[in-house]
């Protein structure tokens, strides 16, 4: 079907919620609604929160984790979209391209209070901190899990870990052999994908893979289309070697894209690649060893604003064991150098416009035993940047099990947000300039307190509750220099408090229910000393709460559907009006190795906006992508 029909398609949405709560299909094994049953789910290993192999059940964190087969049942064709899976997160769609992502507020398209990883592989800038998401892909079908901790995370990762944690679990390649490939076309995108395993003899696997996507352009609240419309290519490998004891992994990507501007038409083009190493050693008893090294290259050309040029080699060490009884420690440390250059503009500039950037980190944590159900974790870090040198990141958790099945934890911990390139570095020319990084500028800091509670009560029910409250110190503002000329400051403070909570209930062996809610209060303030005259609205637009309900039903054993609901609250400046949308999946096997799927986005809204300011702002249209998977 061309672009013309697949726009004209007409959809009932009534159709498929009346299948999804009143139809009674066959009865199918719970294997087959998902690759993990409660249980399962409970006891699979995580890694984000300790940086060591933990039960989920019994890691004492606000941690929420999407399965690959939660992103395939969701039919969603990018990392951002695969997020919105996760309660704990805000997902805003900003453009064509552009997400605007962040954990406990902060949300702005150039958030820097949020770590994402993928494979270890840390993915931020430091021109803002934050992530580009335009450029970050990978193959949907290989993804092992997602991690997404809501919190500070700066024991274990460092700085920017602020307020939470995004990390990215490819799949072993002797986990994907064989063949797999994909088409897709929709109203506003198209794509084809495809990956090829191999067993190699001796022991190990190596997998390769390719993926193309373009995008439609979008649309502003009046109808009127705007030139935006996006390509991504991207290439890769993974291979694994070795056996329980040692084991080896090289795995490497390769990408190159284009967003056309919607102010000048031309393209922003980014490109790069990384090849990452990394070996796992099992020692004497429960002691272990991990050694990991990278090397990034990302290019990314703005035309009329800026170029960026980033070259980074990040090596790291962690050595986790037993050092008396009841103490399981983990320590280790890293170093990451980049080389950073800015082609400058008219309209902005980055001086030096080529620096080198350089961060080192030590650190140590020491899980304590203090009775069969009650552990004291205490942990530290200590970091180095390039602005104000060295940081002090501590943290406590204390978790209990009353009960095999319920988890009561809390933790204390400091973050910070280290000075960026914008943050000292960045000049908008003028009389001598309009807007310039503060020479003094110095780390944001965030002080939180966490309680939480994860229970899985019966077989068919599990869920999780946490509460926070957190005390931040040194935002930026924008203060007034000289008539006419304004620097970056820190002089904006204040504290948030919420509750995020989500639960799983299996109705039947083919019918599961997962829900999730966010509750958010921020109360940010100008210290009295302070000039911004553009108030608190430039540290992020939240909305006070949000909604999630997913149901996911197999038909039969080779039909299923799957059904997404989200509500976000209103945002409050710019104001951005509160909106429900709902996504649905059907997907049929219709042959052993072939499956197709529908996937349909917004169903019940032609459009609505999610993020920005009314005048410039874009809004999402409601979408359809069909895709047919072979798999050999």
């Amino acid at each position: 079907m061309g672009r013309t029909g697949l726009h004209h398609c007409r959809l009932s949405p009534f159709v498929l919620i009346a299948c999804a709560f009143a139809a009674a299909p066959s009865p199918a094994r719970a294997e087959d609604l998902a690759d993990l049953s409660l249980e399962e789910l409970a006891n699979l290993e995580v890694t984000s929160v300790s940086r060591r192999a933990e039960r989920l059940a019994d890691a004492p964190a606000s941690l929420f984790v999407i399965t690959g087969e939660d992103i395939r049942r969701s039919g969603v064709t990018s990392l951002p979209e695969a997020l919105r899976l996760a309660p704990n997160l805000e997902v805003a769609r900003v453009d064509a391209r552009q997400y605007a992502i962040s954990a406990r507020g902060f949300n702005n398209s150039v958030g820097n209070k949020l770590l994402v990883l993928i494979d270890g592989r840390t993915i931020y800038t430091p021109l803002f901190s934050g992530v580009f998401w335009d450029a970050q892909d990978t193959l949907l079908e290989d993804i092992d899990r997602i991690e997404v901790i809501s919190g500070p995370g700066a024991t274990q990762w460092g700085a920017n870990a602020v307020n939470g944690v995004i990390n990215v679990i490819t799949r072993r390649a002797t986990g994907t052999l064989g063949t797999v490939a994909e088409a897709g076309i929709g109203n506003r995108e198209r794509g084809v994908a495809a990956r090829q395993g191999f067993a190699l003899d001796g022991g190990g696997a190596v997998r390769v893979y390719g993926k193309f996507s373009d995008g439609e352009h979008g649309v502003r609240a009046n109808g009127a289309a705007v030139p935006d419309e996006w390509h991504n290519g991207q290439a890769g490998f993974r291979g694994d070697w070795g056996t329980a004891a040692s084991q080896f992994t090289l795995q490497g990507d390769a990408y190159r894209g284009s967003v056309q501007q919607a102010a000048t038409g031309v393209d922003t083009r980014m490109s790069g690649g990384n090849v990452l190493a990394r070996w796992n050693r099992q020692l004497a008893g429960t002691d272990r060893l991990q050694v990991q090294a990278y090397i990034d290259n990302t290019t990314r050309d703005v035309p009329g604003s800026f170029g960026e040029r980033l070259d980074t080699l990040d090596l790291d060490l962690q050595h986790g064991f037993q050092a008396i009884a009841g103490h399981a420690v983990t320590w280790g440390g890293g170093h990451r150098r980049s080389y950073d250059h800015v082609s400058n503009s008219a309209a902005l500039a980055f001086l030096p416009a080529s620096k080198t950037l350089k961060w080192t980190n030590a650190f140590l944590q020491d899980e304590i035993t203090l009775q069969e159900q009650l552990r004291l974790t205490v942990g530290a870090k200590m970091e180095s940047n390039p602005y104000t040198g060295w940081e002090f990141l501590p943290s406590l958790r204390l978790a209990w099990k009353p009960e095999s099945s319920q988890l009561v934890w809390s933790a204390l911990s400091r973050a910070v947000r280290a000075p960026s390139r914008l943050d000292r570095e960045l000049f908008l020319p003028g009389q001598p300039f309009l807007l310039a990084g503060g020479p003094d500028f110095r780390s944001e800091t965030a002080k939180v307190f966490e309680l939480g509670y994860r229970a899985q009560p019966s077989p068919r029910l599990s869920y999780s509750v946490t509460g926070f409250y957190a005390i931040y110190d040194h935002l930026r503002t924008i203060e007034p220099a000289a008539p006419g000329t304004f620097i970056l400051g820190n002089k904006m403070e204040g504290r948030t408090k919420g509750i995020e909570t989500w639960g799983t209930y299996q109705v039947l062996s083919y019918w599961r229910l997962s829900a999730g809610a966010l509750f958010l209060t921020e109360d940010l303030r100008l210290r009295a000393d302070s000039g911004d005259a553009t108030g608190v609205a430039a540290a992020g637009n939240d909305p006070k709460r949000q909604f999630t309900l997913r149901s996911s039903l197999d038909l039969s054993s080779e039909q299923q559907l799957d059904i997404m609901a989200r509500h976000v609250g209103e945002l409050p400046n710019p104001r951005v009006a509160a909106y429900t949308a709902i996504d649905a999946r059907f997907g049929w096997r219709f042959r052993r190795d072939l499956e197709f799927s529908a996937t349909a986005q917004n169903m019940f809204d032609r459009r609505h906006p999610e993020f920005g300011a009314a005048a410039s702002r874009l809004e999402i249209e409601r979408g359809i992508f069909l895709r047919l998977k072979w798999s050999p």
